[in-house]
């Protein structure tokens, strides 16, 4: 299997630095209750707005519940069809833009960003993957899964074990293998102003 550390400027932890977003999936194998229960764990406990948790995972287990895998497969668009036929469970991760009181949460979106992160993470210390991908039609996938209209889905995370990058079609096998990247610190960092490179 690949391990595709960052490659960083200066050292990270060691489970920030294994993170990554493989499609590769090894369809033989599930995940356990208990490994699920594991994630979803990590995820109650990100930090929120007043501790409001405006975040709602719905979990599809093609094992448990093939027919709703299937229907949450369709709302996919081709080139993600194209690896998440071999993942075993899809999470999707939904933001309320309202808090328990009734009130606007402007911070529903960042909180459950924050809660899937920590849902990755947790997948990376299980010897899981994790990808979160976005390319879905919203309005079919609402319907499908039943969704509210306060809550957005912002993200499917297709979560399993990682197979050798040859069980991907050639295009999808290249975007596995290219290197990872990601943009200096001083191009999206500042410090004192707006647009003033943090000094480092």
């Amino acid at each position: 299997m690949q391990e595709r550390r960052a490659l960083t400027g200066v050292p990270i932890d060691d489970l920030l630095a294994k993170r990554w977003s493989p499609r590769a999936y090894d369809n033989s194998r599930g995940i356990t209750r208990a490994q699920l229960s594991a994630l979803l764990e990590a995820a109650r406990w990100a930090p929120s707005c007043n501790g409001d948790q405006p975040y709602r995972f719905l979990v599809v287990d093609r094992q448990a519940d093939a027919g709703t895998w299937a229907k949450v497969f369709d709302c996919l668009n081709e080139n993600n069809r194209k690896w998440v036929k071999n993942v075993p469970v899809l999470v999707l991760a939904c933001a309320n833009s309202l808090f328990q009181n009734g009130k606007p949460n402007r911070w529903g979106q960042y909180d459950t960003g924050a809660a899937s992160l920590a849902l990755a993470l947790e997948a990376v210390s299980l010897g899981l993957i994790a990808h979160q991908m976005g390319g879905w039609d919203l309005d079919k996938l609402r319907a499908a899964l039943e969704i509210p209209a306060e809550y957005t889905p912002m993200s499917l995370i297709a979560v399993g074990y990682q197979a050798e990058p040859d069980v991907l079609d050639e295009e999808t096998k290249k975007k596995e293998l290219r290197p990872r990247e990601r943009k200096p610190l001083t191009e999206h960092f500042y410090q004192g102003a707006w647009g003033k490179p943090v000094a480092l």
